[in-house]
């Protein structure tokens, strides 16, 4: 038996019951007292005593009480324990001033070895079971239902008089003894102009479920349709709203039916238990603590996925751009930025499972072999910090330069440049479904292997069909079609794709075309014709990799977005943030790097085009001190 608004037991009539704007208010204790008398039936208490704490309600055997409490620590984000209550005891004393657990929640739920068999208007007839039995509080989202709306923010539930929409994830909770089960979270239509106040205002609240944990296209997280919530009531949204979506405490409701017990009881979603807690007001002074500022950023469009980050990494991932958007050459690169390419696809990154890297352009090509220094350590920079956050990773290059590649990548693991060998792979586009059977498993576009594809210094794509270097030179006999991959990931939906570059003709630089035939030599020419979802223009393609990389480490090692890639279940990943500390790129490092590159014949081209060395100015130093700038901001 499932729970439906359907089998909820009838209100009373409306003669019997209280206005809704009388409601917001009264003080809780009023209320309550409403509810043991019967003269509020079994509405939402959403909107209720307003500026005052909700709670939900989990009643459990003692026996099973230790394990829960764990389990609600290990999920804080659904299950945000405000307090468990001793055996038999109906008082509680420090979220109410007189109250009574088994009478005072408008709908309760009986279950009965993990199957619901009944919903109690109150506990009293089952008072000798619950000696034995602990009460679980627990936050609720409607406490910072003020906040929102304070914050100018509708809530759209609230405006239609309905019960907010709760839906099942596919998003698994941490699992403790014999409680494991998907997280359950409501959602509310929030306008797209109003995510970054909508997301301030809930930060604050941990204790009733905090900031997002999603936001965007319900697929992301299990949800098939937004018109059919597990619990509750369907919400119209309005036009330019956009689905965002908090951890809810009818979790704890999944979590009593997977564990099974004989007997427990729970809240009915959506009818709470109201605290004489008074939520904890915002400073009249807004917050201007960057590391506790959230900001939002739409990531991608196909599917809409929204990420978020503090104020201080989006500062420091700022500062990364700044610094490798110098220009040593003087060649005009700056008319080819597009401001937050690096933070959007870092972030972007950061959400990825599985990430596949290109790299190589022959531009020697009167050389065996024709590669040139630029683009692989770069590559190698992000693979290695790609590892390090437990991502898939593989390498797709050339198939002339494919062995090649696989004793680099031998060597750069046996030199501790690397943690494990890299997949090394090639393409050849020699069939109509090549590309979508190489991106995507048996060919199914709804089944991708790679979330998310990276282009480092590769050879891209002219509007002619040819590629070239940026002394004109047609370079089509050296280079594999890879750029088909990323005009199919293009039609892929979840696959997105970044383009690193520093002239124009390099594979993704194509969203910038128009500038580079206008601003860059032989531009009309060389200019790559094929763009990615994102753009990072850099000096040196290789300080793109180092910044991505370095834009990861700063990513993950902040709160507020770790908590947002975590779901708000499990717990921060403090212990892992020295491994990837130890991936970050260092002057070392690429110094072996670059050693293993010359002995494998492959050369600079940089030194000439940027004209460094004629201004005694090796390029190698300042190579190395643009690691050693990127290390000071992340650091």
């Amino acid at each position: 038996m499932s729970i439906s608004r359907g089998d909820l037991e009838p209100p009373l009539e409306s003669s019997e019951m209280v206005s809704s704007e009388s409601l917001r208010s009264l003080h809780p204790a009023a209320i309550r007292q409403l509810i043991r008398t019967r003269k509020l039936g079994t509405r939402s208490t959403s909107g209720m005593a307003e500026g005052y704490k909700q709670a939900n309600i989990v009643i459990l055997h003692k026996g099973l009480a230790d394990d829960f409490e764990k389990f609600c620590h290990a999920n804080s984000g659904p299950l945000p324990l405000l307090y468990r209550s001793q055996p038999g005891e109906w008082k509680c004393t420090i979220l109410t001033d007189n109250s009574d657990i088994r009478t005072d929640c408008p709908q309760y739920c009986k279950f009965q070895c993990g199957n619901l068999t009944g919903y109690k208007s109150d506990l009293l007839e089952y008072t000798k079971e619950m000696e034995d039995m602990t009460t679980f509080y627990l936050g609720c989202s409607f406490a910072f239902e003020q906040a929102i709306l304070k914050a100018g923010v509708p809530i759209r539930n609230v405006e239609q008089k309905r019960n907010v929409s709760m839906y099942k994830t596919s998003v698994p909770c941490r699992e403790v003894g014999r409680f494991q089960c998907n997280m359950v979270v409501s959602m509310r239509p929030v306008p797209e102009g109003k995510l970054d106040a909508v997301a301030q205002a809930t930060h604050p609240a941990r204790d009733v479920h905090g900031a997002p944990v999603h936001i965007g296209h319900p697929g992301l997280i299990g949800i098939q349709d937004l018109s059919r919530p597990d619990y509750g009531d369907p919400v119209q949204p309005h036009q330019g709203d956009v689905p965002v979506f908090w951890a809810c405490g009818v979790t704890g409701v999944e979590a009593v039916q997977s564990c099974k017990p004989p007997l427990a009881f729970t809240y009915s979603p959506g009818r709470m238990f109201i605290t004489d807690c008074k939520r904890n007001e915002s400073s009249p002074v807004p917050n201007t603590d960057p590391a506790e500022t959230v900001q939002t950023f739409c990531v991608s469009q196909n599917p809409l996925h929204y990420s978020v980050a503090s104020a201080a990494a989006v500062q420091k991932i700022r500062a990364l751009k700044c610094h490798i958007g110098a220009d040593p050459g003087d060649r005009g690169i700056k008319a080819l930025f597009i401001q937050g390419e690096l933070l959007k696809a870092s972030l972007c990154m950061s959400h990825a499972a599985s990430v596949l890297i290109t790299t190589g352009f022959p531009t020697h090509f009167n050389q065996d072999p024709p590669e040139e220094t630029d683009g692989p350590p770069g590559a190698i920079a992000m693979a290695a910090m790609l590892q390090a956050l437990k991502k898939q990773v593989a390498i797709v290059t050339d198939h002339r330069a494919l062995e090649m590649n696989k004793k680099i990548i031998e060597d750069a693991v046996e030199q501790g440049i690397l943690n494990t060998p890299v997949p090394l792979l090639s393409f050849q586009d020699d069939s109509q479904d090549s590309a979508l059977r190489f991106l995507c498993h048996d060919g199914n576009p709804k089944t991708p292997r790679y979330d998310h594809l990276v282009a480092i210094e590769c050879a891209g794509r002219a509007a002619d069909g040819n590629y070239y270097n940026m002394r004109k030179v047609n370079i089509k006999h050296l280079v594999n079609p890879i750029d088909t991959l990323f005009t199919t990931a293009s039609t892929i939906p979840g696959i997105m794709t970044t383009g690193i570059g520093e002239g124009g003709n390099e594979l993704g630089m194509g969203k910038v075309k128009e500038a580079v035939r206008k601003c860059m030599p032989h531009g009309e020419l060389v200019a790559c014709d094929v763009g990615d979802d994102f753009a990072i223009t850099a000096g040196v393609s290789n300080w793109g990799g180092y910044a991505v990389a370095c834009a990861l480490y700063i990513l993950n090692c902040c709160p507020i977005h770790d908590r947002y890639l975590r779901k708000a279940v499990g717990f921060p990943r403090h212990s892992e943030q020295d491994s990837w500390a130890s991936a970050l790129p260092t002057v070392t490092k690429e110094e072996k790097l670059l050693e293993l590159l010359v002995k494998y014949g492959i050369q600079s081209s940089k030194t000439g085009i940027l004209g460094m060395e004629a201004e005694g100015l090796p390029f190698y130093a300042t190579h190395s001190a643009m690691i050693q700038q990127l290390a000071e901001i992340t650091l």
